[in-house]
């Protein structure tokens, strides 16, 4: 039963921050929607709701980076493994009725610079999701700038994405881009392969 509650509260609180960001995110609006008792909720997080969105924040970074992990790793061509993440992307904002996004991007809207550990989990996690990115084209033979600019390029178009279809209630902005993105980055690969062969025929 403790751990349920516990469960409960991690749950409420990511859906809530998910919808709401930090700021908007009240300890009564958790109690309120989880069903939790104010004591049940101090037993298990003595820390208040740092200590609260801190975890539930480090779930969702952990969770989506290991599905990104996954993604890329389960296709040789990082161009096809982008593309089949857009369109992963664009089937959650289908399935949740576009009303959840980025689990990080409300808590990085807000601004929680008085909380140094959830600023840092943030930056971090951008950090970890572009570095998977750079790291898949670089194995495909990207040269490591452009491979870096690419990651980039895949990370900020997914947020934005997000942004759009949730304003717009479609997906389709996102599969448009997907195609375009993946194209970039089957001409990067293209490109590094031809600058390889060239170097060996030197």
């Amino acid at each position: 039963m403790a751990n349920d509650t516990r469960t409960r509260i991690l749950e409420t609180t990511g859906l809530l921050l998910k919808q709401r960001g930090y700021h908007g995110t009240s300890l009564n609006d958790i109690l309120g929607a989880s069903g939790a008792p104010r004591g049940s909720l101090y037993f298990h997080f003595p820390g208040g709701k740092d200590q609260l969105v801190i975890e539930v924040t480090r779930n969702s970074v952990a969770d989506v980076t290991k599905r990104l992990g996954e993604a890329l790793a389960a296709e040789s061509d990082p161009a096809v493994a982008v593309h089949h993440i857009y369109q992963s992307v664009g089937r959650m904002l289908e399935d949740n009725d576009f009303s959840l996004g980025c689990p990080i991007a409300p808590v990085v809207l807000d601004s929680p610079t008085d909380v140094p550990e959830l600023a840092e989990l943030c930056r971090s996690a951008f950090e970890q999701w572009i570095g998977l990115l750079r790291q898949a084209f670089v194995r495909a033979g990207v040269p490591e700038r452009r491979a870096h600019a690419l990651a980039l390029l895949v990370e900020s178009s997914l947020e934005g994405l997000m942004v759009i279809a949730r304003a717009t209630r479609d997906r389709a902005p996102v599969l448009a881009v997907a195609d375009e993105v993946a194209a970039l980055v089957e001409q990067a690969v293209l490109a590094g392969k031809v600058a390889r062969h060239a170097d060996a025929a030197i």
